[in-house]
């Protein structure tokens, strides 16, 4: 198991370049990626029971400890994105298969990658954790609810089934993973560290299955939706900040809703994609995929350099008069 572990944090903390490297190989080699499309959905289903073997109780204290915090969060979540998706698809004047996969992936909950990245950015990770959480959960409702209100302009979209699909692939899977960590709770446990390995296995794997599948049009449109996926991502991030400043949060707590808004859960709205409108629909999210996970490292990188910088400082004031002398 130890050396399981090691692979499995080495994975973790390199996702980034997994991500990028076969979204690569599925655009020049598609045909060794497409076979993978049509498990996506059991893919993510096998992420999200990960996901439900690491929460308990602990996780929502932040709900009930600080509720504000983690309203905050959620509403931001389930406003920013969606809204701003909905204005670079009008503003874009996107066809309505890419159109509807930007609004998609905008009404997604967050991802869990965020969890990770508050931390890194010496954020409030138990607030990341409890938002995180319970927009997952409330995604089977709010997702297909939002997406009907601002995607049907382009195209025909059916709550119903979406909120089938949410259940199926995201909530049952949660709540067998909780059942199965309170029944088996020593051996969850032991096996807990192998979860990030599977996690970086699954979101990879759903990644290049969409881009193997739509590397033709990827290669005629790519750039645009490229652009669009970036400023979603990169506003999403500052508003959430900005968000969270105006209504007077602390810093550590700026910083989670702000990574929190800003990276999605984009498997989720590349499943959704290919299930309910096309394979073309799910290019948003594989390039969101690949994307955050560039933005959130660096982000986070930055935020916690400058969080020790400070920290340096106020433990040794003499260092910062040694440097001006």
């Amino acid at each position: 198991m130890s050396f399981l572990e090691k692979v499995s944090k080495a994975a973790g903390s390199t996702f980034a370049v997994w991500v990028i490297l076969f979204a690569i190989l599925a655009f020049f080699i598609p045909g060794g990626f497409t076979w993978i499309a049509p498990h996506i959905a059991l893919l993510l289903g096998i992420i999200m029971f990960g996901m439900g073997l690491t929460l308990s109780l602990d996780d929502f204290k932040a709900v009930f400890q600080a509720p504000k915090s983690v309203i905050i969060g959620v509403l931001a979540q389930y406003t920013i994105m969606p809204l701003l998706a909905f204005g670079l698809a009008l503003l874009f004047r996107l066809e309505p298969e890419v159109a509807v996969g930007v609004i998609l992936v905008g009404c997604c909950p967050g991802g869990t990658a965020s969890n990770v990245m508050t931390f890194l950015a010496k954020g409030n990770t138990a607030l990341s954790v409890a938002v995180t959480s319970v927009s997952t959960l409330l995604a089977p409702i709010l997702t297909p609810a939002l997406t009907l209100v601002f995607a049907s302009k382009w195209l025909a979209v059916s709550a119903g089934d979406l909120l089938l699909s949410i259940v199926q692939i995201v909530l049952v899977p949660i709540v067998l993973g909780i059942v199965v960590k309170v029944l088996f709770r020593k051996q969850v446990e032991k096996s807990i560290a192998v979860l990030p390995l599977i996690s970086v296995v699954g979101i990879v794997a759903v990644a290049s299955a969409v881009v193997a599948v739509n590397a033709g049009k990827i290669a005629e449109t790519g750039l645009l939706i490229f652009s669009i996926v970036v400023l979603h991502n990169v506003l999403g991030l500052l508003l959430g900040f900005f968000l969270a400043k105006m209504l007077k949060l602390n810093f550590a707590d700026q910083k989670a809703i702000s990574i929190e808004v800003g990276m999605q859960n984009s498997g989720l709205g590349a499943a959704l994609a290919v299930a309910h409108f096309s394979p073309l629909a799910a290019v948003p999210s594989a390039i969101f995929s690949v994307w955050h996970n560039i933005s959130g490292p660096l982000l986070a990188t930055w935020w916690g350099k400058k969080e020790e910088e400070q920290r340096d400082k106020l433990q040794d004031p003499d260092l910062e008069k040694s440097k001006v002398i």
